[in-house]
């Protein structure tokens, strides 16, 4: 079945070889080997995550500092040598207040700038581009379903060891083998500057859709359409990786997507309508089936 369908996407993939949109996209969105803090932030609501997690890093640094120091205070000043009498009193008022109020206090400030940011990804805003996302085992979906067409995307290179044949596979798509694991041979087209909604569902275990560079990432569950929202605010091609454990090949089912301008998305549109919509959603499942 899946070998079926891969026929059918690669088929699709070659004759839409002069739409695919990327030449000349800068490669941003990428992990970086031993590389420390987060992708860019092309998204307000990836500029938004990364100041929170910086903000609470700063908070839960000064609680570490001063709970160290506190301990150090304490093993020093009240060890059995410096202080042979201990005191015996069984509570203390102001401290318990002041240990219960503080928290208090910190937790409701995080709260207060957590929530805008929780309510900023799950009021999805009116979209100006509609794409259905599927997670299978392991590959994923994509149907426009303003458009009438939809596609499937794989791993570049199933035996998933870089050899030869898979290096030209990636050269043949527009990558080097520094994408291996990560590109696959066809990839989602969206223009910059747009909002576009993913709805995504699974069509057999639950999947997660994410791209840590837009900052989103929401499970894919059977049965139910949840959704998600983006506006990439700069051109390039951006990665990301199924990040809900779903099975064997869970680790191979990567995410590409290429933000392009709108005259180059405009222009993949039309060859991605004639060449695509010829084959409906998992049409390649269909006829399997």
């Amino acid at each position: 079945m899946r070998i079926i369908s891969k026929i059918f996407g690669v088929i699709a993939g070659v004759s839409a070889m002069p739409a695919l949109a990327q030449d000349g996209l800068e490669i941003i969105g990428i992990p970086i080997d031993r590389g420390l803090g987060f992708q860019p932030a092309v998204t307000e609501l990836a500029r938004d995550l990364q100041w929170l997690d910086a903000m609470i890093l700063y908070i839960i640094t000064a609680i570490v500092v001063f709970v160290t120091a506190l301990m150090g205070y304490v093993i020093i000043r009240y060890n059995r040598r410096a202080n042979p009498n201990p005191a015996s009193f069984t509570h203390n008022s102001p401290v318990e207040i002041a240990w219960t109020v503080i928290p208090v206090l910190i937790l409701t400030v995080i709260g207060v700038y957590s929530l805008p940011v929780l309510f900023k990804q799950q009021e999805i805003p009116e979209a100006d581009l509609t794409i259905k996302v599927t997670g299978n085992q392991w590959y994923w979906g994509y149907e426009y379903v303003d458009h009438g067409f939809g596609f499937d995307s794989f791993m570049i290179g199933d035996g998933k060891v870089l050899n030869d044949e898979v290096e030209a596979e990636l050269v043949a798509a527009g990558y080097t083998r520094d994408e291996f694991l990560l590109a696959t041979d066809t990839a989602v087209v969206v223009p910059v500057g747009q909002i576009v909604v993913m709805q995504l569902t699974g069509a057999d275990v639950i999947h997660s859709w994410t791209i840590p560079a837009f900052g989103v990432k929401q499970d894919a569950v059977p049965g139910r359409l949840a959704q998600l929202w983006f506006k990439a605010e700069k051109e390039g091609v951006y990665f990301g990786q199924c990040s809900e454990l779903c099975g064997k090949d869970h680790a191979y089912m990567p995410i590409t997507v290429k933000v392009v301008s709108q005259e180059a998305y405009e222009e993949w549109l039309k060859g991605a309508i004639d060449e695509y919509a010829t084959l409906a959603p998992h049409a390649a499942r269909v006829i399997a089936g």
